[in-house]
């Protein structure tokens, strides 16, 4: 797998339940579609006609789609959304390309930033810097002209607030982009689905976990349309405030008639940023020196970020207060803070016993991150499940082999289940709150042994009367 080419369109690999290892699946496009397999293929591919391996779109489901269901009922379960979601809606929606993470450079001290900016983009494993490398540097420049007291810190000053804005504003042109395309009904539609597959749990189970590295917010519209009530640590209405004590806030309800304990409200997730957001601020506290975080109320597809700073108690707050990471601040204390408590909520809510963690349109390019998901495998108990639309890099497939612990890991790469509509039409389980579609499943099934023993009436009259005694008792259960 290690030389595998990178032509996701045709080439899909997965990785579930009782398989050893990565199976390539070849996309073949002719009347009949079917996927081909490789002879190194596992038992459970059929033979065609001239005697070759394959599996066709049903057959897939029906081995996917009650995995996935059955780990989306783990007793702790996390889902961690990268850029590969909001390039999915942006995509059915037909809004062209989402936000990139290209970067011309910066013009001040431009032969410093030659020297060094290359190794910054190594170290992350990328063949060329992105903006998050830009802005990382420039933020230690700017602090190492700051301390020197050189003549170049304003102006380099000016151009990071100048990028910072620059790089909101494109958010903000995704996320509008998104909203009027032609198609965003439909894109949302599927965005709905896609997140109450995985927040629409049994109530004896723990909330969903929502993790995302992205700026933009997608997940939060898509959340709203679907009723999805989001808890994260912020506090407030008018002027939210970040809060480092989460004090564990839920939201319960008495049923009618009922005494005791109460029960969780359905649609219900918490949810976490763990690299910032484009309405979140650092602002100085009114009572004393030091900083908070507040998220402002920026519209959905603003035209810019700039009038929006302008607002009473943001005192003067400008693009280089906004908390999109790595812009951290200039001290210690500012530079940990909100990240810290970020990833102690990600660290905490995945690396538990029973515990499964999604990921979905995430590269697998922060290490930070990865660490998290290493420490998390130690547990025999904790499942991963990887879901990608393609690894043009090989990070996801290094990783994988990298971690080794394969039996706690699921994979699911390439455009059949990386696009977001084909995954929500065939491979999602649907969402359903109540135990309705588990009823279901015990009537359907019962009665199909019913069915069995009514073949055998004229042999065996005793055992219909049997087996319907014991259905009727199963479904009552």
């Amino acid at each position: 797998m290690e030389n595998l080419v990178n032509n996701w369109k045709k080439e899909n690999l997965i990785k579930i339940r009782d398989d050893d290892d990565l199976v390539k699946l070849i996309w073949d496009d002719s009347d009949s579609p079917f996927f081909k397999a490789d002879d190194s293929a596992p038992a459970w591919y059929k033979k065609n006609d001239d005697g070759a391996n394959c599996i066709t779109i049903n057959d897939l489901r029906s081995r996917v789609e009650p995995w996935l269901t059955a780990l989306f009922q783990s007793e702790h379960l996390s889902l961690l959304i990268g850029s590969g979601l909001t390039t999915s809606v942006s995509f059915i929606a037909e809004a062209g390309s989402a936000t990139g993470m290209n970067f011309d450079g910066f013009k001040n001290c431009k032969d410093i930033f030659d020297a060094q900016i290359q190794s910054y983009a190594s170290a992350a494993g990328r063949d060329k810097p992105n903006i998050e490398d830009y802005i990382r540097f420039a933020n230690e420049l700017l602090r190492g002209l700051e301390i020197l007291n050189d003549s170049r810190k304003d102006d380099l000053r000016e151009e990071i607030n100048s990028a910072l804005e620059s790089f909101a504003n494109s958010i903000l042109s995704s996320e509008r982009n998104i909203v009027v395309a032609g198609k965003s009904v439909d894109a949302f539609n599927y965005l709905i689905s896609f997140l109450m597959s995985f927040a629409s749990r049994s109530g004896t189970r723990d909330r969903l976990n929502i993790f995302t590295t992205n700026y933009d917010r997608i997940i939060e519209e898509g959340a709203d349309l679907a009723g999805l009530h989001l808890l994260d640590r912020f506090v407030g209405r008018l002027n939210p405030i970040f809060r480092s004590s989460r004090l564990n806030i839920d939201m319960h309800y008495n049923p009618p008639g009922i005494r005791g304990e109460p029960r969780y409200l359905e649609g219900v997730a918490r949810y976490t940023k763990l690299h910032g957001s484009v309405d979140w601020i650092q602002v100085q506290s009114e009572k004393n020196t030091q900083s908070i975080i507040r998220k402002i109320g920026l519209p959905l597809g603003a035209e810019n970020v700039a009038d929006y700073l302008k607002a009473p108690g943001l005192y003067g707050a400008d693009a280089l207060k906004m908390m999109i990471y790595p812009n951290a601040a200039k001290d210690r204390e500012t530079a940990m803070y909100p990240y810290v408590d970020l990833f102690r909520d990600f660290a905490a809510a995945t690396c538990k016993p029973n515990s499964t963690l999604v990921t979905y349109g995430y590269s697998f390019g922060d290490e930070h991150i990865n660490r998290i998901i290493e420490d998390m495998l130690t547990i025999p108990s904790t499942h991963l499940v990887i879901i990608a639309f393609e690894d043009p890099q090989n990070r996801i497939i290094n990783t994988y082999n990298e971690i080794g612990r394969k039996s706690q890991i699921s994979l699911l790469l390439g455009h059949e289940f990386g696009d977001l509509k084909k995954l929500v039409d065939n491979y999602l389980p649907k969402s359903a709150i109540d135990k309705t579609t588990y009823k279901l499943g015990e009537i359907l099934k019962n009665r199909h042994l019913v069915s069995n023993h009514t073949t055998d009436v004229s042999n065996n009259s005793g055992n219909l009367k049997n087996g319907a005694e014991s259905s009727v008792g199963e479904v009552e259960e």
